[in-house]
């Protein structure tokens, strides 16, 4: 429990950062001592004897200036003052960040100031002395990047405390009895930050919304929502303002449309799927080229700029893919009915068509607003089945229908021509620098009350790279047909690898017998590439797929197109998802902008927009981190028992990482804990070595654990070290 605030003007060792806050905050004006003291209403004689200490000491530093006898300024051409953002490590220590700064600067804890983790800030930048690393102090917070905090309440008799289960937040938070609300002890809440008192140890708060007991699965679920500030249900205006659309497909609207209806189209999606953003239609032309469509939803027809719904839908950004639910970005009505490309319905739909010869090259391209109407819906493992036996009848225990079935010759046909053409495509993208990322993820099977009964692992195959390269193309050659006429446009933006990071990647794959070549930008695509088809099948490929991810740099969105380096694409946006992507609206309303003949938007407007929605997608993807996190540990619960063999992903000086190679949960082993000899930790060889024995348990080392505790609140596991495999 964090300490209640201290009520008493005490002195502290020092008031050099008040000092310098003070005069930053009055910079051109001179203070001398006494007005110093009264300004931080300080009275004491001690208080002002080391007020009189600080100013010679920080003038000594050339931090301030004695402008005359007894009278102090700061020094603004002396001292450095920059703005960023605060990075928390978990021991209560911080790292500032800056893009002005080559390196990030060490906060020690008394210098935050109650600054946050991920807070922006003004910070005061130490003088380099000879040999030491700079430091920085806190003093201004210009922005909280969170003002409202999810933790178990702890009830007193006047107050409560809320604990969060963040270890990077440092700092209990004070609730008064007043503002308790009807939480009880030991509930789930949500608490806002109200205020942080200059002399108060914990920040001041109140109890927003109790969303339940500790370990409930649907408490859990809505706390990890709340704790990124995400929705889990549309407000009352939103719904009615949605239900109210029409949705019928009216004679007057197709008229404006190019017809489709009547050429093949299908979906392929994953068979669970509700929404189905995008459809493909294939037909064969009298030269002897493909006309392929790639038509997506028309979400832009339905949701209105400057409507409640849009405006939801931009707060939104994103829809979450959370392992028992999906938090969608629009309302059911749009996403799984109206805008849903749902079989033998007429559907409006914005597309990109394409006439492609035998080669995979594009001969003409059209864009532009449709009406297309889908004749089949596959499931990704039916159409894999097609592709891999070449024949039209799917058999019971493919089938999505639950029981065999066939489809048209012309629908074999077209998956078997179009999965030739994506072949070819995808090894030309390749063969350009592309890299392949095809990270296993992990799947859980859930029983009627969302428990997880089983796990087992999603592979991308033939059938998931056929859609996936015609989601390219159309993404691709919509940028490419914007961007060349040099409008403003949604980007999708993704630069080059930090060689820092690289190069942290070469030295952990060393371990396994693996290098990257460095000559090129080229030779580090190919290599990576390498590197990821031959750790295929091997006990170490997640966690080298996921480190080989992490080196990459994140892609985001923006107006400012600098390519996309994964895909080794020159202009590259997301047209093709706008029932779960924001950004896919917005590149549907520009491209109809430009095609009706209209001039180059405001790009400040739409970076703005874009700087948003890179933001929403960082917090559903944490969201949804954390959901196979808890779900993980949900399943290791009942576990308890059984004997697991797993492979050392991490080590750090306070314990190893171990990821059970059957389930990829990850977990891990207190180093004090080994009971078999004293370790040490070896940071060069990722490695404990045991002091008596000289035994090295490292990085990448086939280990048997047993689970020792389940945290279901902290979304944390921790395991027994057994033994080294042999």
């Amino acid at each position: 429990m964090a300490k209640k605030f201290n009520r008493k003007n005490k002195a502290t060792k020092d008031f050099t950062q008040k000092i310098i806050k003070l005069l930053n905050e009055n910079s051109g004006k001179s203070f001398n001592y006494k007005q110093i003291a009264a300004k931080l209403e300080l009275d004491d004689t001690q208080s002002r004897n080391q007020i009189i200490k600080d100013l010679k000491l920080l003038t000594s530093q050339n931090q301030i200036k004695e402008v005359e006898v007894g009278k102090y300024l700061i020094n603004k051409v002396s001292t450095d003052y920059l703005d960023g953002v605060i990075d928390m490590t978990t021991r209560k220590t911080a790292y500032f960040i800056c893009d002005e700064l080559e390196d990030d600067i060490f906060i020690p804890f008394n210098n935050l100031n109650k600054a946050l983790d991920g807070d922006k800030v003004k910070v005061y930048v130490y003088n380099r002395r000879k040999g030491k690393k700079p430091e920085a102090e806190v003093v201004e917070i210009l922005e909280r990047k969170k003002t409202e905090f999810v933790g178990v309440i702890n009830i007193h008799k006047n107050f409560a405390f809320l604990t969060t289960a963040n270890p990077k937040m440092y700092t209990d938070i004070f609730i008064s009895k007043d503002k308790i609300g009807t939480a009880e002890n030991g509930d789930v809440v949500l608490v806002s930050l109200d205020d942080w008192p200059e002399k108060a140890d914990s920040p001041f708060g109140s109890v927003i919304k109790v969303l339940g007991k500790p370990g409930d699965h649907n408490t859990e679920i809505h706390a990890i929502l709340a704790e990124y500030g995400l929705p889990y249900d549309f407000p009352i205006e939103v719904q009615q303002f949605a239900d109210q659309i029409n949705t019928k497909i009216e004679a007057s609207e197709v008229k404006n449309r190019r017809d489709m209806r009547e050429v093949l189209t299908f979906t392929i999606d994953p068979k669970d799927a509700k929404d189905f953003d995008d459809a493909l239609s294939f037909q064969v032309l009298e030269n002897g080229n493909f006309e392929i469509g790639i038509h997506i939803a028309d979400v832009s027809y339905y949701v209105k700029e400057g409507t409640i719904l849009d405006d939801e839908a931009y707060q939104r950004a994103t829809s979450i893919y959370l392992v028992d639910r999906v938090v969608p970005m629009l309302p059911e009505v749009l996403s799984n009915f109206a805008c849903s490309l749902r079989p033998n319905e007429d559907k409006y739909t914005f597309s990109a068509v394409f006439e492609m010869n035998q080669k995979a090259e594009i001969v003409n391209q059209w864009f532009g607003r449709t009406v297309t109407h889908s004749d089949q819906r596959l499931a990704y493992e039916e159409a894999q089945f097609i592709i891999e036996n070449k024949i039209s009848t799917i058999p019971i225990e493919t089938s999505i229908t639950g029981s065999s079935y066939s489809v048209s010759d012309d629908v074999l046909q077209a998956i078997l021509k179009l999965d030739e053409l994506a072949k070819i495509m995808r090894y030309k993208r390749l063969k350009n620098g592309a890299i392949s990322f095809d990270k296993v993820e992990v799947k859980f099977l859930l029983n009627e009350v969302a428990e997880p009964v089983g796990v087992y692992f999603k592979m991308a195959k033939d059938a998931n790279h056929l859609i996936e390269e015609f989601m390219l193309l159309a993404n691709r050659k919509v940028a490419e047909f914007i961007g060349k006429q040099q409008k403003t446009f949604v980007y999708r933006i993704h630069d080059e690898p930090n060689e820092d990071k690289l190069i942290n990647l070469q030295t952990v794959i060393s371990k396994f017998g693996y290098s990257l070549n460095f000559k090129s930008k080229k030779n580090i695509s190919t290599s990576l590439n390498d590197l990821l088809e031959n750790v295929q099948g091997k006990k170490e490929q997640n966690l080298i797929d996921t480190l080989a991810i992490r080196s990459m740099s994140k892609a985001k969105y923006s107006t400012d197109n600098i390519g996309h380096y994964g895909l080794a694409f020159d202009y590259y946006t997301h047209f093709t998802s706008p029932i779960r992507r924001y950004p896919d609206v917005m590149v549907h309303r520009l491209l109809q902008f430009y095609l009706d003949g209209g001039k180059s938007a405001d790009a400040e407007i739409f970076e703005t927009k874009c700087n948003h929605s890179s933001g929403m997608e960082v917090l559903a993807t944490n969201a949804e981190r954390d959901s196979v996190k808890y779900m993980q540990v949900k399943y290791m619960q009942d576990h308890q028992d059984q004997e697991f063999l797993g492979v050392i992903s991490g080590v750090t000086e306070w314990g190893i990482f171990v990821e059970i190679i059957e389930n990829k949960c990850e977990g891990m082993v207190r180093i004090r804990e080994i009971k078999d000899d004293y370790y040490i930790f070896d940071e060069k060889q990722y490695a404990i070595v045991g002091s008596a024995t000289k035994n090295v348990i490292q990085l990448g080392d086939e280990v048997y654990v047993k689970v020792k505790n389940a945290d279901l609140v902290k979304k944390q596991l921790d395991f027994t070290y057994l033994r080294k495999k042999e």
